[in-house]
């Protein structure tokens, strides 16, 4: 260059923002501008002929030839070292955060690389704070949701297993749900949901939700009304839309009704290992209203697996959910074939379907309900809606906690069972089922009648001669409830056993 010429050029270079280092096709520096002093802390005359490795922090230099190379090739204007972290190093051994912009230069004494380079230490920090800010505020959320979904408790003799993950992108926190509610008498509630949207508002219907369905559930309220119920409940809340299903499962009968609200189709593994999806009728989603919930009964073979899951684990941007459905169905084969074991099977197939977990784009909800293979100890008698029957009821119940060594529960158990017994001989039709069922440590007895309308507790006055049965039920009895039944009702009552003894060895 020329003296005339250059000087144009010296004052461009000095009046950049940015720290400018200019290098010869050797990587020695050429020139550098005052930006790059202030930056660095070397003078200038201390720059100028050193290699530019001088900049570079000690445990990158010795790869930063080849860097220097590569660009030699492929000479364009671009970021250096694009999606990494680049550092510089000052003359007193700090280190801190830059970006760097590469341009090359053609000039009369050869080809010229120019960087110009930016210190970005506070948005680097900056970012730092967001990022730290981001994660309590996504811990907070995902302790909410956690708190408001909650765990549910395993149920005595049916094996479960289910895994929840929220969604790492966005909002993170979800309204997935998903609950086990013991109705009494070996039956149970299953209940999975999914409240559209993603943030802390969606995991708050959730929580309203799953409060409300599990408290209906405990009433024995079936699946069909229970749907009416919340939808009821979301058509309330502005703009949200809640897709649910709930089944009641009855191992011992063998069968379980179900009610789905617009969700995804029910997988049942097989005990041979075929999955099948079952035809249940499935109405709009909770929030659409004037649509009526159907209920599907189906018969449901022992060690057979049922599987509900959220739209998070077979859903994906470019992959029709049909074939999604599909794929979970071959997993759920390919794993229990493996194994027998339901926690071991949850693992395999969200292995198989899902990247990985800092990948999930929506909160991801799987649940495997397995339905005892060994039916539990029960008898069952069934009487005339007679008054002669109660003490008909009686004897059966003695004879048979005597003959399963429960002697000592004869007379708490034949106390309740005549209150139950005698409400249904007054106030139902007949035939009558008393039942009897031991499965682990709770010891449950249940009456069934042709009658649908369920009995109410009632406070009864000081001197009336009835009303205070159910009362007494609640009193003595561990738990106590109702079920609608295909005929009619059941009412049932639960008390523990004795720990000491075995379950297994009083069966008949």
């Amino acid at each position: 260059m020329t003296t005339a010429s250059e000087e144009p050029f010296r004052a461009l270079l000095e009046a950049a923002p940015d720290a400018m280092v200019i290098v010869d096709g050797s990587g020695a520096i050429q020139l550098v501008n005052a930006q790059t002093e202030t930056l660095f802390g070397y003078a200038r005359e201390d720059l100028l002929g050193q290699p530019v490795e001088v900049l570079v922090p000690e445990r990158f230099r010795r790869r930063h030839p080849g860097f220097r190379h590569s660009y030699a090739s492929n000479r364009q204007v671009r970021p250096m070292g694009a999606g990494l972290e680049l550092h510089g190093l000052r003359r007193d051994g700090r280190e801190f955060p830059v970006e760097i912009s590469l341009s090359p230069l053609e000039t009369p004494g050869g080809a010229l690389v120019s960087a110009a380079i930016r210190d970005v230490s506070e948005r680097k920090a900056a970012e730092a704070q967001l990022a730290e800010l981001y994660e309590q505020q996504r811990h907070v959320a995902l302790t909410l949701q956690r708190s408001l979904m909650g765990s549910p408790a395993p149920v005595p003799g049916m094996a479960t297993a289910s895994r929840y993950f929220p969604a790492r992108q966005g909002a993170g926190v979800g309204g997935d749900w998903f609950d086990l509610i013991p109705l009494g008498a070996g039956r149970v509630g299953v209940l999975i949901g999914d409240v559209m949207g993603r943030g802390l508002e969606a995991a708050a219907v959730m929580g309203q939700l799953r409060s409300a369905a599990h408290a209906l559930a405990k009433t024995g309220m079936p699946p069909w009304q229970l749907m009416r119920a919340l939808d009821a409940v979301v058509s309330e809340l502005p703009d949200q839309l809640v897709t649910c299903c709930y089944l009641v499962l009855d191992p011992d009968a063998g069968r379980t009704t179900i009610s789905s609200a617009g969700h995804l189709p029910l997988l049942v593994i097989q005990p041979d290992g075929r999955v099948e999806r079952p035809q249940v009728e499935v109405s709009v989603p909770l929030g659409v209203g004037e649509v009526p919930h159907q209920e599907t009964r189906m018969t449901v073979l022992p060690g057979s697996v049922l599987a509900l899951y959220t739209d998070g684990l077979v859903e994906t941007p470019t992959s029709d959910i049909e074939l999604q459905i599909e794929a979970l169905g071959s997993a759920l084969e390919k794993a229990v074939a493996g194994t027998l074991d339901l926690e071991a099977t949850a693992d395999a197939v969200l292995t198989s379907l899902l990247p990985g977990p800092e990948d999930y784009g929506d909160d991801v909800t799987l649940l495997l309900v397995r339905v005892p293979e060994a039916p539990a100890t029960a008898v069952s008698a069934v009487l005339a809606a007679t008054p002669i029957s109660v003490a008909q009821g009686r004897r059966f119940l003695r004879d048979t906690l005597r003959a399963w060594d429960y002697p000592e529960l004869s007379e708490t158990v034949c106390l309740l069972a005549s209150e139950l017994l005698s409400n249904a001989v007054r106030h139902a039709c007949g035939p009558l089922r008393l039942r009897l069922r031991q499965a682990g440590e709770e010891l449950s007895v249940e009456v069934s009648d042709g009658s649908p309308v369920l009995p109410q507790a009632r406070f009864a006055v000081a001197d009336a001669e009835s009303g205070r049965g159910l009362l007494l039920v609640d009193s003595l009895a561990r738990a106590w409830g109702t079920v609608p039944t295909v005929d009619g009702k059941a009412v049932w009552f639960s008390l523990p056993v004795p720990a000491s003894k075995s379950a297994a060895s009083h069966r008949s």
